[in-house]
């Protein structure tokens, strides 16, 4: 091991690292030539010396590779987004579809939740019968039927990754810039794609509470994805309030077949949508710009494409054959459904969205760790937006919950995160920047 050493040697006295060096910290982090002591000494050498631009792009290559990295056939570009996490976050179920009732393939491969933000793989759960686990042929399959697939990793799908997060975890490095970068890159590049979009998010709700560090991450997965060969753009969102007025499995479905089904574009996670996926479309040359875009993903919401896309991918992952027609009969419910209500007047002023987060996630609808059972019939609907005036009474959101004592801690963590004002605060733009 006396090149792993050296390695860590150079990071203890501040020597940078070479490229070249990147492929044997993969290699070794894949196949267990790292020891836990050392893979945790490098997480935190990397975190607080940090990596140049072509060690960066190196190490994100080198974690790509060292597993199956795939590639496609199809008649369309493949296309893929990734979120940085929020609440009320339930893009991902609803972008995928429109991607695909426009031309493009989208084999997106997701994560669970874990913190106060959802998983994209916890939503679908909450689908009967759906299996999200699928080996690589039946993936592949469900991609050239349906034009999407929204999956959960294989073993062998980046495996250095795998390894240096689990060490991240409990080493306090989560937060490395560097390290965020090639973990998120290094899954979405051996996924094999030709067009990235991401979605940066800011605000109470977000891991980047301030506008700078929204964008240092920003400029950092753009610059790095497009090296590596990717072309990549990124959006910085508002995440001060839920996305959408839903926290919780179920309810967040609910919310995406209501936009599908109805073909609201008004909404906010409806425009999210469509701003991400316009410079998709745009940059792989299934629209011939940004605006025109827009308006195919408008007109597949619209009428009715993106949703008969949403419900094939769903029948061909196991799901129900009619869920689209009949989503409210699968989706499973709390038992216990209660208002929580204002005990004054006044306009929304904050959301604490971390807050209401972790309300869901204590209510049962997210893990503290990761081996935490999940119930998907928890959480939050009905949330207030931002400047909306409340009369005492009204209700702030409605709690679904397992049991009566669960509920009422909900409804003290929601009126905790929810702070009323005599004056309406400025309006915020959804989208703050775009980048690349």
């Amino acid at each position: 091991m006396a090149g792993v050493q050296d390695l860590l040697g150079r990071l203890r006295h501040g020597r940078a690292l070479e490229p070249g060096d990147m492929d044997r910290i993969a290699q070794q982090l894949a196949d267990g030539g790292l020891s836990d002591a050392q893979a945790g000494a490098l997480s935190m050498g990397l975190c607080i010396r940090g990596l140049d631009d072509a060690c960066r792009v190196a190490l994100t290559l080198a974690m790509r590779d060292s597993g199956r990295v795939l590639c496609w056939d199809l008649p369309g570009p493949v296309l893929d987004k990734h979120s940085t996490g929020g609440v009320g976050d339930c893009v991902s179920l609803l972008l995928a579809p429109m991607l695909a009732a426009c031309g493009a393939y989208v084999p997106m491969i997701s994560g669970r939740g874990l913190g106060h933000t959802g998983g994209t793989l916890d939503k679908l759960d909450a689908i009967p019968g759906l299996v999200t686990q699928l080996d690589e042929p039946r993936f592949r399959d469900v991609v050239a039927q349906a034009g999407c697939a929204i999956v959960s990793a294989s073993a062998d799908i980046a495996p250095a990754d795998k390894r240096l997060y689990a060490v991240r975890d409990v080493t306090a490095t989560v937060d490395s810039l560097d390290l965020i970068t090639a973990s998120i890159l290094s899954k979405k590049l051996a996924a094999g794609l030709e067009g990235l979009v991401l979605d940066v998010k800011m605000g109470s709700g977000a891991f980047m509470k301030d506008l700078a560090s929204a964008r240092d991450l920003a400029g950092a997965l753009v610059e790095t994805a497009n090296a590596a060969g990717c072309p990549t753009r990124a959006v910085i969102s508002n995440m001060n309030e839920p996305l959408a007025p839903s926290l919780g499995n179920a309810l967040e479905v609910a919310e995406v077949m209501a936009v599908l089904t109805r073909g609201d574009v008004q909404t906010p996670l409806a425009t999210l949508s469509i701003a991400l996926g316009a410079g998709l479309l745009a940059g792989s040359g299934l629209a011939s710009d940004v605006e025109a875009g827009a308006g195919q993903l408008t007109a597949a919401l619209g009428d009715g494409r993106a949703a008969e896309r949403f419900g094939r991918m769903i029948a061909a992952m196991g799901g129900p054959v009619r869920f689209v027609e009949d989503w409210q009969r699968f989706l499973p419910e709390a038992p216990v459904i209660c208002e929580v209500k204002a005990a004054s007047a006044g306009y929304v002023g904050a959301i604490d969205g971390t807050a209401l987060g972790m309300a869901v996630v204590h209510l049962g609808g997210g893990r503290r760790v990761e081996s935490d059972a999940v119930d998907p019939g928890v959480g939050l609907a009905q949330v207030v937006r931002l400047g909306q005036w409340i009369e005492a009474g009204q209700p702030l959101c409605v709690v679904h919950a397992a049991r009566g004592d669960a509920a009422d801690r909900a409804a003290a963590a929601v009126r905790q995160a929810i702070v009323l004002a005599p004056e309406a605060p400025a309006r915020e733009a959804l989208i703050i920047e775009r980048v690349g």
